[in-house]
């Protein structure tokens, strides 16, 4: 799954890690800081873009679906 974000540094990656590290779904993911848009990219085992979105607005941050 990808989306755009507002994680727009490597302190908001160190605040959003410990939401995205707990969900035992979340196989892999990464946040391109350096991508205007702030692509997250997360790959999962039967989680739900909601779910993702909700883990990440837990942390402070949103993420919306990219097109």
């Amino acid at each position: 799954m990808k989306f755009t974000s507002n994680i727009k540094c490597e302190g908001c990656v160190a605040k959003v890690t410990p939401h995205l590290e707990a969900e035992k779904r979340i196989v892999s993911w990464h946040v391109d800081i350096t991508d205007p848009q702030k692509m997250l990219t997360v790959q999962a085992d039967q989680l739900s873009a909601g779910e993702l979105q909700a883990l990440i607005a837990k942390a402070g941050f949103r993420a919306q679906a990219a097109e």
